[in-house]
């Protein structure tokens, strides 16, 4: 049986090298239908990665509560009641909510704070803007940061507002270049702080900043959260200096008031939110929503029904995001398998043809003793090799498109074996399927009509 297959496919390749040209054509569909559908497939294997990324920067299992600083009441939209709603008093977004939920709500693994303060950076007379971040130490492991140089914050640290720091690694590159910078102290706004960590690099797509709203963590230097708040700034506490703006601001409102109606009197947004972004991880996905209406019910009440806050559930964003990803890569997918299929019509339009051409040979072969299984199998592997040479090129071909959109186009792909195989398997299912028809055709042939046949 082998040798009736391997003399088989000796004729089937002496009939393509015959007619190279015609062979040569009739593979372009299966070449540039293989080269679609791998190129199409590792651009979304790039997609889904990058999502992945992402998930893994905001932290699958994390929930994030932000302040919302001049919020909008959802059904209040005007006169006495929106009134009646601003003047409600909330305390804001503070250490007190966040050692709440901690204690209050189960499967909650850690929480951590987070304080930006704008300032400048000053070391060995160079200076650079940047963001102050006060955290605690569960601040690292929630975000999934690496720490190369140094340690965390200590307890004790911690405990007594130590001026102390982690940097980023692009504030090390800045001004530490070529030494330990542990041990070593940096300015930030008007205090000293020594350094006792440094943060690995962590890569960032400009997407991943733009689309997921967080920050180059590389240009940040994150101090102790109680250091932050008594060193630097305290939202939640009142000082004289503020009590002065505040009756000043009202003095400006009331002469506003006076102006005739076309004037707009201009008002100042108060930050009065003692920190700027809580991180809450629970220890099982599954958890993550119930536990972010829990969390959205209980600041509500200790806010006194003010919604100044939002509770957001990265995962749920992150994966409809991926789940629109994957329906748009099986659209292209099966643009691109059209082509596959147009391929296959090819092929068996020319086989059909072929079969015409070559009545003839067939019933000489017939003559001498050849069955209609030999014929059959004669010209199914000739549309076999010809799927099977076209879907090879277009491996290859697949895999160069799939490079060169990642340089021209600056979109990540994924070349996986797995589309390799597919899209090969494929190619060939068409080949032995268009292949079937004129191969029974030609095999049903009547040898004394082909033999006579001009």
């Amino acid at each position: 049986m082998l040798q009736i297959i391997l003399y088989n496919l000796d004729i089937a390749l002496d009939a393509i090298r015959q007619n190279k040209m015609r062979s040569f054509l009739t593979s372009l569909g299966i070449i540039f239908g293989v080269a679609s559908v791998i190129a199409m497939l590792a651009i979304g294997r790039g997609a889904q990665e990058e999502v992945l990324s992402q998930m893994k920067l905001l932290g699958t299992n994390n929930v994030i509560i932000q302040p919302v600083v001049q919020q909008v009441e959802g059904e209040v939209t005007q006169g006495a009641a929106l009134q009646q709603e601003k003047n409600k008093y909330s305390p804001g977004l503070t250490l007190a909510d966040m050692q709440s939920i901690k204690e209050i709500i189960p499967q909650v693994a850690y929480v951590s704070p987070e304080i930006i303060y704008e300032t400048s950076f000053i070391r060995n007379g160079r200076m650079r803007s940047g963001k102050l971040v006060g955290v605690n130490k569960n601040y690292f492991d929630i975000n999934n940061f690496e720490i190369v140089q140094g340690g965390k914050f200590s307890d004790l640290q911690l405990e007594d507002s130590e001026p102390v720091c982690i940097i980023g690694s692009d504030v090390q590159t800045r001004f530490f270049a070529g030494e330990d910078p542990v041990g070593k102290r940096i300015k930030a706004g008007n205090v000293w702080l020594t350094v006792v960590g440094v943060l690995g690099k962590r890569e960032l797509t400009t997407e991943s900043i733009q689309n997921l709203g967080i920050r180059n963590y590389n240009l940040d230097i994150f101090v102790p959260v109680t250091s932050a708040l008594l060193r630097y700034k305290n939202r939640s506490l009142v000082t004289g200096q503020e009590i002065q703006q505040a009756a000043a601001q009202r003095n400006e409102n009331n002469d506003n008031q006076n102006n005739t109606s076309s004037s707009s009197s201009q008002s100042t947004v108060n930050n009065y939110h003692q920190i700027d972004k809580l991180i809450v991880q629970v220890t099982d996905t599954r958890y993550s929503v119930p536990i972010a209406e829990i969390i959205r019910n209980m600041l509500q009440r200790r806010h006194n029904s003010v919604i100044d806050f939002e509770v957001i559930v990265p995962e749920l964003l992150l994966k409809q995001e991926r789940r629109t990803q994957e329906i748009f890569n099986i659209v292209l997918s099966s643009i691109a398998s059209i082509s596959l299929i147009v391929g296959g019509i090819g092929i068996m339009n020319i086989m059909l043809a072929s079969v015409v051409e070559r009545y003839r040979e067939i019933g000489v072969r017939r003559a001498v003793g050849a069955q209609k299984r030999d014929i059959h199998l004669q010209f199914l592997t000739e549309a076999l090799a010809i799927s099977i040479t076209g879907g090879l090129i277009g491996i290859f071909l697949g895999i160069a498109f799939s490079y060169l959109i990642e340089m021209t186009a600056g979109i990540l792909t994924i070349v996986s074996l797995m589309s390799i195989l597919i899209s090969f398997g494929v190619a060939m299912a068409i080949g032995v399927i268009f292949g079937f028809f004129p191969a029974k055709r030609a095999a049903e042939q009547d040898p004394v009509h082909a033999l006579r046949h001009e």
